[in-house]
């Protein structure tokens, strides 16, 4: 039997993480370390949950909504579709820009790839963005979750959040900040379970696909 491919689909948190600007970059803070004579090394982490590959709580975006530890974990784990998006930085996108022309859904995890964020070193503020019509679109088809290689589901400057309030809308639960570049269109089993924060607006994910 042929050993499954894995694609990694999250950048590396480090100094180098580019982050919404005004959100808190990673950061490591050395509590003890080994060589100075402790006996372990000990660290703690700040960052926005936001930062990298991420899932967003209904929270983030929605008045009185639950936070991150009340999404389903079957939305983060299971079947899952990669799709191509012929879009144009810094526009919206409908069901009319994915490739090829007609696709069908076939899975209740659906990962876009938009190729309009491309350097998660260095913040691009001009990436696309997800019509609204595009989130009931694929509610109609039983879609849970969609994950998009951009640090937003909505433009940059959005101050509505036409989107986001439409996943709100749909409960359809949302990751950002994926790499898709090198991942094929297709199917695969996705794996990108979130912390389980209890109240928090995000949570990172390490976000994996594996070849069926």
């Amino acid at each position: 039997m042929a050993e499954k491919k894995l694609y990694d689909l999250s950048p590396p948190i480090d100094d180098r993480l580019a982050v919404w600007p005004g959100d808190e970059p990673p950061r490591r803070e050395i509590k003890c370390h080994l060589k100075d004579g402790a006996s372990v090394t000990l660290s703690a982490y700040h960052a926005s949950v936001h930062a990298g590959s991420h899932a967003d709580g209904p929270n983030h975006y929605g008045l009185n909504a639950g936070g991150i530890d009340t999404r389903p974990l079957e939305h983060f784990i299971g079947p899952c579709q990669v799709i191509t998006v012929e879009a144009e930085r810094g526009t919206r996108y409908g069901p009319d820009r994915l490739r090829p022309v007609g696709v069908q859904i076939k899975a209740p995890r659906v990962l876009l790839r938009t190729n309009t964020y491309t350097d998660y070193a260095n913040f691009q503020r001009d990436f696309a963005a997800l019509e609204p019509a595009l989130v009931d679109w694929f509610k109609e088809r039983g879609v849970t979750t969609v994950g998009v290689d951009t640090a937003s589901v909505d433009l940059f400057d959005s101050k509505k959040l036409e989107a986001h309030n439409a996943f709100l809308r749909n409960d359809i639960t949302i990751i950002e900040g994926l790499i898709l570049k090198d991942v094929p269109d297709g199917m695969y089993e996705l794996i990108a379970l979130p912390l389980k924060l209890v109240g928090y607006d995000g949570s990172p994910v390490r976000a994996v696909l594996r070849s069926l």
